[in-house]
C-alpha cells in the first residue's frame, strides 16, 4: 500500500510523546519527536553576566542564538521574538516549537490525524 506523512506540532514534547504511544497502534513505518528553532544554538551552558560579558546581540541574551557575525547579531535583534515585543501568533503557531513527523499506511491516515488532534497536536 501507499505511505502518507503527517508533521504535527506540539508545545511539549511529553505531548509529542504521548501521540507517538497512541500512534504506535498503528502501521507506523516511521515516525521521529524533533525540536526546531529559528535561531541556531542550544542549551545555555555558559552562564554569564549581562553587564560585564562579551554580548554579541540581544539574541544571544533571549534566545540563546550562536551569533556567527555583527549582521546576523543585527538581523537575529530584529525578530520580535528576541524583544519579546510582539502580539501572540494570531494563527495558533505560537509555542509550537516541537515536531513529530510520521510516515504510515495510507490506510490508517484519517485514524493517525484524529489521534494527533486529541493529543494537542496542530497539523
Amino acid at each position: 500500500m501507499a505511505e502518507k506523512n503527517i508533521l504535527a506540532y506540539f508545545k511539549s514534547p511529553e505531548e509529542a510523546q504521548h501521540a507517538a504511544r497512541k500512534l504506535q497502534s498503528l502501521r507506523v513505518a516511521d515516525m521521529s519527536i524533533d525540536r526546531f528553532s529559528a535561531d541556531p544554538g542550544g542549551e545555555l551552558n555558559n552562564p554569564m553576566n549581562p553587564l560585564t560579558g562579551n554580548i554579541a546581540s540581544l539574541t544571544t541574551l533571549t534566545l540563546n542564538a550562536d551569533i556567527s557575525g555583527p549582521g546576523a547579531g543585527i538581523l537575529g535583534a530584529a525578530d520580535p521574538s528576541a524583544s519579546g515585543m510582539s502580539s501572540a501568533g494570531e494563527d495558533g503557531t505560537e509555542g509550537r516549537d516541537i515536531l513529530l513527523t510520521v510516515v504510515l499506511d495510507e490506510g490508517v491516515f484519517p485514524q493517525a490525524m484524529r489521534l494527533i488532534e486529541e493529543s494537542g497536536g496542530m497539523i
